[in-house]
């Protein structure tokens, strides 16, 4: 019974988190994910945004050189911390 509730949070847990970063995966023009398992938002205006594996907005020092998956090296710009945080926790808010 108790593997049962944990497995039904967990699976709560993971939807919650997927809702949430609709808003920010919407807004974004690409969205590239790092050998990490971080996430970096490359929103419209050139500027970045950059969440971790939990799924949480953080910040990244200017120029820093971060690997995707692929190999691919990406070159932070524009620090969005604040914009990606209320695009990630809108999911949460309900809209």
């Amino acid at each position: 019974m108790l593997k049962k509730m944990l497995m039904v949070a967990l699976m709560s847990a993971i939807s919650v988190t997927a809702f949430a970063s609709d808003a920010a995966r919407a807004a974004a023009k690409q969205v590239i994910e790092l050998k990490d398992g971080s996430t970096v938002y490359i929103f419209k205006d050139g500027k970045m945004g950059m969440e971790d594996k939990y799924g949480r907005a953080m910040r990244m020092k200017k120029d820093t050189v971060m690997e995707a998956k692929d190999g691919q090296k990406i070159i932070m710009h524009g620090d969005e911390v604040m914009r990606l945080d209320n695009l990630l926790h809108e999911g949460h808010r309900g809209g």
